[in-house]
This record gives C-alpha cells, structure tokens and sequence, in this order.
C-alpha cells in the first residue's frame, strides 16, 4: 500500500467525470495549471487561508477576543457561502457523480454504464471540508460492473500538489469524524 493510499476513506462527495475523447490528450502541466477555472484557484486559496484563520482563532481565544473571534467567523462564513456559489456554477449536472472512496491518489464511484480502462477524464471534485474544489486530470484504472451499476476507480494524473494535500486533510477529517462517532457509540453501549 502506498502512502497515498492510506488516505482514502468511504465518504460520498459530489464529483463531476468528463470522459475525454480517444484523440484526447493531456496538457502539460503548465497548460494544466493556466487552465485551471478561478473559482477552483479561488477556493484552494480560501481553503489554505482557513488555516491562518484557526490559528489566530486560538490566539485570540487565549487572549479572550470573544467578539473580535465572532467576527472573524462572521466574515469567513460570508466568504464560505459565496466560495459556495461561485463553485455551483461549476457543478456540470451532466457528468455529476457521487464518490463512494476518496484520497489522494484516486477516488471510486458508481455510474450507471462503464468506461473503458484507461480513458482519460477530466474532474472537478466538490469537499465539503474543508469547503473547496479541485480540477484535475486521471484515468480508469477499474471499471467493476455491481449489479445495475459500475463501480469505477479514477487514478489522478494531473493534479497540483496543494490539491494533493487538501484531498489528505479532507480524507483525514471523513476519518476523525468516523472515530468520534466510533467512540460516541461505544459510550453508549
């Protein structure tokens, strides 16, 4: 198991899979990154600001900046629903999917024909947390037929590496919430 790997967790998110055609071929990295749509730039920087603002949270909580934090997170939420809208008009209804898997080398999901292994695709990932998206390039590694549905694997191909990081926090996060709710219903017992 790469290490990679070890990010993925079963967690249903909104993913738009645009098969390219046959002809098709990647851009470099560079024509990757200029293509890139703003709301998609916009949300990853939002994402890495999130940080700097946990962290002068817990600073003004020390110092007891109670209204000075409500503001704050005022404002972020303010931020958050526009980032939200602006990242709706990027949801292609077309091509939406929901992941059954995600990490940071390749998610699953189901769809209701196959694709050939190998296809390349384009995708556009919606996180809930932290709220971002995510633009990339992969391919079909499987393409498993479950009953009326495939269960289709997509492994990145393109994919910038603050992207690739977002994708561990947001696998880790599916992953503490999983244990807390493990712990609370064990409590219960």
């Amino acid at each position: 198991m790469s290490d990679q790997e070890y990010f993925t967790v079963h967690h249903k998110m909104s993913v738009n899979v645009e098969p390219l055609s046959n002809t098709e071929v990647l851009p470099s990295y560079d024509q990757f990154e200029r293509e890139i749509p703003a709301p998609f730039l916009v949300a990853s920087e939002f994402s890495h600001l999130d940080i700097l603002n946990e962290q002068a949270r817990v600073e003004l909580k020390n110092n007891d900046f109670k209204h000075v934090i409500d503001l704050l997170d005022a404002q972020n939420s303010k931020l958050n629903l526009l980032l939200t809208f602006m990242l709706s008009q990027q949801d292609d209804v077309t091509h939406r999917h929901q992941t059954l898997s995600f990490g940071a080398s390749k998610f699953c999901y189901g769809a209701g024909s196959a694709l050939a292994i190998g296809t390349k695709v384009r995708v556009k990932m919606f996180i809930e947390h932290p709220a971002t998206a995510i633009y990339c390039y992969g391919h079909v590694e499987t393409s498993n037929q479950d009953g009326d549905d495939f269960l289709i694997t997509i492994k990145y191909d393109l994919l910038r590496d603050q992207d690739e990081d977002l994708l561990i926090k947001a696998a880790l996060y599916q992953q503490q919430k999983l244990l807390r709710q493990r712990s609370k219903d064990r409590d219960k017992k």
